[in-house]
């Protein structure tokens, strides 16, 4: 008995000292005034949702297996019990957001989710609170969900720091869990460590081996340098045989390094649980021989608050930037979009300017040969294309007077004039016989010229509804009309373009005349080598060619003067027309913008809003620390 009182003595004399490390508390002890506003600003970005905008900011992320103490580890650092159970109990990502408040007389909890939804708790209640709203995001049943509930703790002697709880890994779904509980786990957890900006919290048991912990693969696939991993041991009194070997060899490569804690057990209380754990660490025969600077909660609690300030202080200028570029981006593209419309006036002048932009544009990649607008877009280089359509028409009419293979060159030329014999001059074709046969030969070209005209028609429709498309693409609500009136102003055209091809056709027939000096210079030629032209009359290799100069002159002119009338005078009245006509009815749904260009305006309201509140945030946080960079 004497040998077992100074030892029980001894033991009560360093519960005592544990206790009174507690009352001071390690944790609370390394609280830093610098640290509060770094922590405070991340937190109202946070609470902003500045994430939404694509900006990520510093996170300290819980991950484990499932039963590995990850909740365990939560509750010691925040002195408050969470939600337990079989399976997965955390179905949700839980943000907690941890503060050390001197002055409450009594802790205050309280929870946010649901964009706004706000409950205050207390720790006997906490754990139901959270249950009720995991339930109300996620389902009463056993699925999770990706939204986040946000658990705010502001008491006596807790650490500065805000962490976000996942669920824990499992491969094999229990009943009532979904088929793919792992891949929908799996997606939640890579979404939150895979930023560059978060710390990865690996919570690992003791019992287990740390290579085989679906935890290290997830982290290993985004952190392979484990530049950013900090691995938490648990139950460290149940497995101490080779704990030591373990976190000083680091097989899985753990750059932020190793803290071994043990969490309360049963009932006892937070402090109690402290308590025990310091004596575990201290005098067991295994577990006394790792540093004392890798094991204990108090040491985790300041571990993670300096890592925490660290990646704050480090993250903090890119997030003004970001901050900056996104508010510009978005104030920029508000601005260029269309102005709002209050009244008819307003719509009217409205169209009339898209309609100028779009007769503008049409002019220059039709008319005036200029493609400034659409440098490397051919399609929109509509001169040229036109061109291109008139060269290979000028080349299709000869090509279309053909004549048999064994047939010989002006054989059917000789046939007729054979059949012409009479009281007349010798060797003299006949006025009516030459019109026979200048009809047969034009007949066989007559669709040529239409062809022509149905594809620059086609080409012009086409690229005149894309140039309205471009420059009416914030008025979707007019666009059917748009199109509409353009495809009739086509038709009009090709209309005309058809008659205008039938007169040309007619008016090749109509007589045996022309002034056309290639005309009167081959005559000379013949009339200077009679011989040799009978001589090609018998040489079946010489070409047959059939000029229509007329065709070829006269539907290119018309095609470039209908061009041009479009461009200057019938677009701007045909869409006037079909969209100002009955009693303005068409202008008038430009008063009401479109689903997707009011739903677009509104999204970057909201956003420059948050973008500026999130600016000022920052901007205040970064004077505090140039102030006190200064002092």
């Amino acid at each position: 008995m004497s040998n077992k009182k100074p030892q029980t003595m001894g033991a009560n004399k360093q519960a005592d000292d544990a206790k009174d490390a507690v009352t001071v508390s390690a944790i609370a002890a390394s609280y830093d005034d610098q640290i509060r506003p770094l922590l405070d600003a991340v937190d109202r970005l946070r609470h902003l949702k500045v994430t939404q905008e694509g900006i990520q900011l510093p996170t300290i992320v819980v991950v484990g297996d499932q039963s590995s103490g990850k909740s365990s580890v939560l509750e010691s650092l925040a002195g408050i019990s969470l939600p337990r159970g079989q399976g997965i109990c955390t179905r949700v990502p839980l943000v907690m957001r941890l503060q050390d408040d001197l002055s409450a007389d009594a802790p205050k909890l309280q929870l946010e989710y649901s964009n706004g939804v706000v409950v205050a708790t207390t720790e006997s209640k906490v754990a139901d609170a959270i249950n009720a709203a995991t339930a109300q995001i996620a389902g009463s049943g056993k699925g999770i969900s990706d939204a986040p509930i946000t658990l705010v703790v502001r008491k006596k002697g807790v650490p500065d720091l805000t962490l976000v709880d996942l669920p824990g890994i499992t491969r094999v779904p229990v009943q009532g869990q979904p088929e793919d509980i792992y891949d929908q786990v799996s997606n939640i957890i890579k979404q939150y460590i895979a930023p560059k900006e978060s710390i990865i919290l690996n919570v690992l048991s003791a019992t287990v081996d740390f290579p085989t912990c679906e935890s290290i693969r997830m982290s290993q696939q985004v952190d392979r340098t484990g530049d950013r991993t900090l691995a938490v041991v648990t139950k460290a009194d149940k497995a101490p045989e080779g704990l030591l070997e373990k976190v000083t060899m680091d097989d899985v490569n753990i750059g932020l390094g190793y803290v071994c804690v043990r969490n309360r057990v049963g009932d006892e209380t937070y402090d109690q649980a402290r308590v025990e754990e310091e004596r575990l660490f201290k005098y067991h025969p295994l577990l006394s021989k790792i540093d004392r600077s890798m094991v204990g909660i108090p040491v985790l609690a300041q571990r993670l608050m300096h890592i925490q300030a660290s990646i704050i202080a480090k993250c903090l200028p890119d997030i003004v930037k970001q901050i900056n570029d996104r508010l510009s981006r978005s104030s920029a593209e508000l601005d260029q979009m269309p102005q709002d419309l209050n009244n008819v006036a307003d719509a009217v002048r409205v169209f009339f300017r898209i309609v100028k932009q779009v007769c503008v544009s049409t002019e220059k990649v039709l008319v005036r040969g200029e493609f400034e607008e659409y440098p490397d877009d051919r399609d929109f280089h509509g001169t040229a294309r036109v061109a291109e359509m008139l060269a290979e028409y000028a080349k299709k009419l000869p090509a279309q007077c053909p004549r048999s293979d064994h047939e010989l060159f002006l054989m059917e030329e000789v046939r007729i004039l054979e059949e012409t014999k009479g009281i007349n001059l010798p060797n003299f074709l006949p006025r009516s016989a030459f019109l026979v046969m200048l009809k047969k030969k034009v007949e066989t070209i007559d669709q040529v010229p239409q062809e022509l005209a149905n594809g620059v028609w086609a080409y012009v429709e086409d690229l005149v509804i894309k140039i309205l498309m471009k420059h009416s693409d914030n008025f979707p609500q007019v666009q059917s009309s748009c199109r509409r009136a353009v495809q009739g102003l086509m038709d009009k055209a090709r209309a005309r373009s058809a008659q205008h091809v039938k007169e040309l056709i007619e008016m090749e027939l109509v007589a045996d005349y022309t002034s056309n000096p290639d005309y009167m210079k081959t005559w000379t030629e013949i009339m200077d080598g009679y011989d040799k032209f009978m001589e090609a009359v018998e040489d079946a290799s010489k070409p047959a060619r059939i000029t229509l100069q007329g065709l070829m002159d006269g539907l290119a002119l018309h095609v470039l003067l209908s061009v041009k009338r479009l461009v200057e005078k019938d677009l701007e009245e045909e869409l006037g027309n079909e969209v100002l006509g009955n009693k303005i009815a068409g202008v008038e749904r430009m008063l009401a913008p479109s689903p997707s260009t009011g739903t677009k305006r509104e999204r970057l309201k909201k956003s420059i809003v948050l973008l500026r509140q999130s600016k000022e945030v920052v901007a205040n946080i970064m004077d505090r620390i140039n102030a006190a960079g200064e002092v």
